[in-house]
């Protein structure tokens, strides 16, 4: 998927409105992303990723540790735009959605597998509540 793809799958699950917004609320999601993952499964990724995208991510990932919660706060911090926790989780979510359908072979599923279960609500595909 090119990023305006990505971008446009995501603004239209999230409703947000705003291309701009958008962009942010991806960008902030795989820079964010790529704090938590680890060694060089942050360069499989951005192999797979359109290259605005792929630059977001560091070269080697350091395997930052922290949870949900934290990882949906830096994603509103990042976002910026007054974004909240709660915001950010249902932006976050629809970034994933969309990678899942952009990324082939087993990319996803091995970045997956690097998340402790809590973060399976980050990968979940079932409505955000």
């Amino acid at each position: 998927m090119k990023e305006h793809e990505i971008v446009s799958a995501v603004e239209k699950t999230t409703g947000l409105g705003d291309p701009a917004h958008t962009e942010q609320a991806v960008r902030a999601t795989v820079r964010v992303l790529g704090e938590r993952l680890a060694g060089g499964e942050t360069r499989h990724l951005a192999s797979q990723l359109p290259e605005p995208l792929a630059r977001e991510l560091p070269p080697q990932g350091e395997g930052e540790r922290f949870g949900m919660d934290e990882f949906y706060r830096r994603v509103a911090r990042e976002e910026g735009e007054g974004c909240t926790a709660s915001q950010a989780r249902q932006h976050s979510r629809a970034v994933m959605t969309a990678l899942r359908g952009s990324l082939t072979g087993h990319e996803f599923d091995d970045l997956a597998t690097q998340l402790p279960k809590e973060y399976d609500d980050l990968l979940s595909l079932g409505p955000v509540h």
